[in-house]
């Protein structure tokens, strides 16, 4: 039993903190795996607000926790997903916080072209659910549009096999917007591109154009992983201009294309798809010309021949007038006999409408107008005496209606207002007075404190020099040729001799006669019911 340690017994073995230890074990962890290459699918994926990028990698029986910082993430050329498969560089760490190892990752690449198109499969199927392909919103492309605006690198061949086709066909304006066509900075620079185009106000500095091509020469799918990006595909589906991508050579095929409103199978196709040939415009345009001539030559034939018919079926001039001409003839021959003739009916009309005319016929209308006349006024009475009859009616039911109750009752009303108006005039009136006697009184203090009658009272003394000019000098005194000093109970002078001549005091003064106050007549109360003093 000696043998065996007791529990409370002292130990020589060392004591660590938490964080000696986490520490240790840290530097441990960091210098065996200190750069480590990892094949693995990416589990769970968040992006906090930091811009660190935290996710899982994982495969059929692991999990180990990695971490990419947020100066790396902006250097990735493919952001990772979940799902995808992935080769990450980086060395193994440990967070203390936690008591957990995790991955710092310095790089990380899909595990070859087959998971970067099983990522691609996964967008397009993501971008197709939600109606991104679809034919109904694609736009149609303007058959000559006035400017072009071109989404490429500006050193490339691409640009130059563009402006060389659009040389050839139909020189436009273009309008160049360069960005990188392949490595990290590809996908944001085209995005912003396109919505730079579409963000381009119509008729300013830099015209906005009319139809835009996103263009890039051939090369591998990573190359081309850029306009695969989903960034890129919906900056394309949100265009309103017009957009031709034409990516890569005809078999290769992108995002882009499916949701572009038209697919170029190369830049140079793309240039022709833009716009027509001149001189085949110019050939079409001189070919309808001559069908245009040639069908007016014989509209204008056909519509001669036709007046030329017309003309032979009218006749001549001088046989369509010889008739009516010897009608009208005719009828001047005829026209003073029958003048004479009418004026002969006329005048035996008026002759016998003159043989009517004698005294008896007079006489016997003017009995029939005086029958009528008679007859009228015997209607006339009664209808007359109807007339006064409903009048009288009408005047009684007023007259019914009319009583001295409501009457009296208005003018008793009256009065009571009147008497009510009176005595809120009195009331009002006496509190103007009242107010206007105090602020009276308040004023006359104030001129009796404010003025130099009090500050004589307290002493002081007022010197005037040649008659009324007040003077603080002494010299001005002096120079002066009478001074004359004024006190609180009177003035005294002194001539230039220096002898001292006491002026009357306000005692021997003989008094004035105060001006008699005429009284005031009180003002007729306002409006509003508040007098007025003054």
């Amino acid at each position: 039993m000696s043998d065996l340690i007791e529990p409370n017994a002292p130990s020589n073995a060392p004591e660590f903190s938490v964080s000696e230890l986490s520490g240790a074990i840290k530097r441990v962890i960091e210098g065996e795996f200190s750069h480590v290459r990892i094949r693995a699918e990416v589990g769970r994926l968040s992006m906090p607000r930091s811009g660190h990028l935290y996710l899982d990698l994982k495969d059929d029986k692991s999990v180990i926790s990695a971490v990419i910082w947020k100066g790396v993430v902006a250097r990735l050329q493919t952001r990772p997903e979940e799902g995808l498969e992935v080769i990450a560089v980086g060395r193994i760490s440990t967070f203390g916080g936690q008591s957990k190892y995790q991955l710092i990752i310095e790089d990380i690449r899909p595990a070859g072209v087959g998971a970067l198109m099983a990522m691609l499969e996964r967008r397009k199927k993501q971008l197709a659910a939600e109606g991104l392909f679809d034919d109904g919103r694609k736009k149609p492309i303007p058959y000559l549009p006035d400017v072009i605006g071109v989404v490429t690198s500006p050193s490339g061949a691409v640009i130059r096999d563009i402006l060389h086709r659009l040389r050839d066909r139909f020189p436009r304006r273009v309008v160049i917007w360069p960005v990188a066509v392949q490595g990290d900075k590809c996908a944001p620079e085209v995005s912003r591109a396109i919505a730079g185009f579409n963000a381009m106000p119509k008729g300013g500095a830099i015209p906005r154009p009319d139809l835009i091509i996103v263009a890039r020469g051939g090369g591998s799918l990573e190359d081309l992983w850029g306009f695969n990006e989903e960034s890129v595909a919906r900056a394309a589906a949100a265009s309103d201009i017009p957009l031709i991508s034409a990516v890569g050579h005809e078999t290769d095929t992108t995002l882009i294309d499916y949701v572009s409103d038209w697919r170029a199978p190369t830049p140079t196709a793309a240039a022709e798809r833009a716009v027509p040939v001149r001189r085949d415009l110019a050939v079409e345009l001189m070919r309808r010309g001559e069908r245009l001539e040639t069908s007016l030559n014989g509209a204008l034939t056909q519509r001669k021949r036709r007046l030329l018919d017309l003309a032979r079926a009218m006749g001549r001039p001088e046989a369509l007038i010889t008739n009516p001409r010897q009608r009208f003839d005719f009828i001047g021959d005829r026209l003073p006999m029958a003048l004479r003739g009418f004026a002969g009916q006329l005048r035996a009309r008026l002759d016998r409408s003159a043989g009517q005319l004698n005294p008896r016929f007079l006489t016997d209308n003017l009995r029939a107008h005086h029958r009528s006349l008679d007859n009228w006024h015997a209607r006339l009475a009664p209808a007359l005496d109807r007339a006064i009859g409903a009048r009288r009616d009408h005047l009684r039911a007023r007259a019914d209606r009319l009583h001295v109750t409501p009457l009296a009752q208005r003018t008793a009303q009256g009065a009571r207002d009147i008497s009510a108006l009176a005595q809120r005039m009195e009331r009002s009136y006496a509190q103007t007075l009242r107010d206007r006697h105090q602020r009276l009184v308040a004023l006359d203090r104030l001129r009796e404190t404010l003025g130099y009658k009090a500050t004589l009272e307290r002493g002081y003394a007022v010197v005037r020099i040649g008659g009324d000019v007040i003077t603080t000098q002494a010299g001005a005194a002096q120079a002066a040729g009478s001074v004359e000093i004024e006190f609180a109970d009177g003035r005294h002078s002194l001539p230039r001799d220096g002898s001292a001549v006491a002026a009357p005091t306000s005692s021997q003064t003989p008094p004035i006669s105060p001006t008699p106050k005429t009284p005031r007549k009180k003002a007729p109360p306002s409006d509003d019911g508040q007098g007025s003093l003054f």
